[in-house]
This record gives C-alpha cells, sequence and structure tokens, in this order.
C-alpha cells in the first residue's frame, strides 16, 4: 500500500470515530432538553446541542469523503458485497444525522413531542450502525 492511500485511511478513520463521538454524545443532550423545565439551562443545553451538531457535520463531511475516496479511488471494496452493504448502512448513518438536525430544529422552536425514554433508545442506534459497518469491514462476509 502506498503511503497516501494509508494517510486517507487514517484520516477516515479518526474523523468517522470522532464523528460518532458526537452521534453518541448529541441524543444524550436530547434526553436532557426532553427533561428539562428550567429556561435557563434548557437553553444553555441547546446551546451545547447546537454547537455539537455543527461541529458534528464539520467532521461528518470530510470522513464520507476520504471514504468515498478509499472506495472510488483506491478501489477498496470495488464490485463486493461487504462493501456494498457498509454503503447501505453508511447512508443510514447520514440519514441518522439528518434526523438528528430534525429534531435539534424541533427543540430550537419548542415544539419537541418526544419523551425522554424515547430519546433513550434513539441514542442506541448510532451504536448499532457502528457495530454493523466495522463487522462488515473486518469480516468481509
Amino acid at each position: 500500500m502506498t503511503n497516501s492511500y494509508l494517510w486517507v485511511k487514517t484520516f477516515h478513520i479518526v474523523l468517522i470515530t470522532s464523528w460518532f463521538a458526537g452521534l453518541f454524545y448529541l441524543p444524550r443532550i436530547y434526553v436532557n432538553l426532553a427533561e428539562e423545565k428550567n429556561p435557563e439551562v434548557y437553553a444553555r443545553l441547546l446551546g451545547m446541542a447546537d454547537r455539537l451538531f455543527r461541529f458534528m457535520t464539520i467532521l461528518a463531511i470530510p470522513a464520507v469523503l476520504l471514504g468515498l475516496i478509499l472506495f472510488l479511488g483506491f478501489g477498496i471494496g470495488k464490485g463486493e458485497v461487504w462493501m456494498h452493504a457498509k454503503l447501505l448502512f453508511v447512508i443510514l448513518v447520514i440519514g441518522y444525522h439528518h434526523a438528528c438536525w430534525s429534531l435539534l430544529k424541533k427543540f430550537r422552536t419548542g415544539v419537541n413531542t418526544k419523551s425522554n425514554v424515547w430519546y433513550r433508545w434513539f441514542n442506541e442506534v448510532p451504536v448499532i450502525l457502528l457495530l454493523v459497518i466495522v463487522a462488515l469491514v473486518i469480516f468481509k462476509p
């Protein structure tokens, strides 16, 4: 493997890891927002959620682009079933990220209708998605 491939792969892994840290934590903030009655605390949590979402998005974009470079530029997994399955789950992760944005907009406008328990379950989705993606990359079924 060339050094450029290894650097792209390294940055891809670091960015994915960082992006997922945000995907794990943002719904935890939503749990607290759904429970919070104090307007000052709610505003602080909302600010935290806004900043985290912006940061997550800044991480997600190059993470996805570097993944595409690995796939299209270096041919990693081209024509292999495991890669097509992985790409499907990556699309689901992007959809989850978008769902987080949609929920954040509801918190901003004060129209959240979901309970803290719902957000606790919602918080488990990225764990499952990451587990499936990593298993596909490791085992290449």
